[in-house]
């Protein structure tokens, strides 16, 4: 099994708040995991650890092989992220965002051009600036960059919210095919039915810790 993320013992505080109490977390290449649990349970701070947006306490692990604990800038440069403001600056047009998480990487113009066509904002939607979006179009344009950026993990808070059917239909079928192209998904939703559909494992977070 190639383990993309390895955690063992975490804890991370937020405040003086401890938002996870010794959390263990192994998900292998081409997984897709959902976390579950109540709000509050830590799903978002676990997977702001694994973006290494979050730092640790105490415990050891590491994502893509990389220290979670002293290298969370190397982590930052191959996973994506995407929480509730899904990561975009609103006063930027689609293409101006894309061109922005390109340069980040060294993309070409072909790959955002074929990631914007394939979440459906080219076009019109190219020249309009993201505050101008639906909520389904900037969750669209989020994805984006993700496949822009090349990312090997994606960490996904809540990506249902706020969507129609077929939107979350949409969703579905994007990361499965990010998962059948070579990356991994953990994702945290409350849409606990559709999500444990599309899920190979749920791990339940409570109080801190994982099941």
């Amino acid at each position: 099994m190639n383990t993309v993320i390895d955690l063992k013992g975490v804890v991370a505080v937020l405040g003086s708040f401890p938002a996870l109490a010794g959390v263990d977390l192994s998900v292998a290449r081409g997984e897709i995991v959902l976390l579950q649990g109540p709000n509050g349970a830590g799903k978002t701070s676990l997977l702001r650890v694994c973006a290494g947006l979050l730092p640790i306490e105490r415990g050891s692990g590491t994502i893509l092989g990389i220290d979670v604990a002293s290298q969370r800038e190397d982590i930052r440069s191959r996973v994506g992220f995407l929480g509730h403001a899904n990561g975009l600056y609103l006063d930027l047009t689609v293409t101006q965002n894309m061109k922005f998480w390109a340069a980040t990487v060294g993309a070409s113009d072909a790959e955002v051009d074929a990631a914007m066509a394939r979440m459906r904002v080219d076009g019109r939607l190219a020249h309009v600036r993201t505050a101008q979006l639906s909520a389904g179009q900037r969750r669209r344009t989020a994805l984006a960059s993700l496949i822009v950026r090349r990312a090997e993990i994606w960490l996904l808070d809540e990506p249902h919210a706020g969507l129609d059917a077929a939107g979350r239909d949409e969703i579905d079928h994007v990361l499965r095919e990010a998962v059948g192209a070579g990356a991994t998904v953990v994702l945290a939703s409350h849409e606990s039915e559709r999500a444990s559909e599309l899920a190979h494992r749920i791990v339940t977070i409570d109080g801190g810790g994982a099941q």
